[in-house]
C-alpha cells in the first residue's frame, strides 16, 4: 500500500511547471486513482484539514481511499499513526519530501519516496497505461490462406 501526503504532494507539482493543471486535492485524486488503476495497488491520500464541506466528489473515486486529518491532527501525524499501528510496515510505501515523515518510515522499515521521484513514476505509468496504436486486424483474426502460404515460401516451410 501506498501511503501519500497530499499536501506534500501538491505542493510538489505546484513547483513544477508542466503541472499546473492539478491545482486541487479533488484533481490530485483524480490522477492518482487512473494510476492506482493501472497499478492495481492499493493507495491512501491523506490531506491537512477538514476537507471541503461537499465531498461527493471524492466519494466517487474508491482507490485511493482520501482522508482528511480534520481540525485537531495534520497529515503528517495521521501518516504517522498509520505506519506504527500496520502489522506489515515493510509492505508500505509513504510518498513524501518531508524528513519527519521520511524517518518515521525508515523506523517502521517501510519505503519512502519522494514526492518528485512518486509523480515521475505516476507520470510515467499513466504515460504507458495510455491506449497505444491499435493492433493490426491479422494479429486477432490471423492472416489469410494465401499471405500464411507467402510466409511458409518464405521460410522454406512450404514442404
Amino acid at each position: 500500500m501506498t501511503i501519500i501526503d497530499g499536501d506534500n504532494l501538491l505542493w510538489a507539482l505546484r513547483q513544477t511547471l508542466e503541472e499546473r493543471e492539478i491545482a486541487t486535492e479533488l484533481e490530485l485524486c483524480q490522477v492518482l486513482s487512473r494510476y492506482f488503476a493501472l497499478t492495481g495497488e492499493p493507495g491512501q491520500v491523506v490531506f491537512d484539514g477538514a476537507g471541503p464541506a461537499d465531498r461527493s466528489e471524492f466519494d466517487k473515486i474508491e482507490n485511493p481511499e482520501i482522508l482528511f486529518a480534520g481540525f485537531n491532527r495534520d497529515a503528517d501525524s495521521v501518516i504517522e499513526e498509520r505506519l506504527k499501528v500496520n502489522t506489515s510496515p515493510r509492505r508500505l510505501t509513504v510518498v513524501s519530501s518531508d524528513r519527519r515523515l521520511r524517518k518515521a518510515a525508515a523506523v517502521r522499515k517501510a519505503a519512502a519516496v519522494k514526492s518528485e521521484e512518486f509523480w515521475e513514476q505516476v507520470r510515467r505509468e499513466l504515460k504507458r497505461g495510455r491506449p497505444r496504436k491499435p493492433e493490426p486486424q491479422e494479429k486477432r483474426e490471423g492472416l489469410s490462406e494465401g499471405e500464411t502460404d507467402q510466409w511458409m515460401e518464405a521460410f522454406g516451410l512450404d514442404q
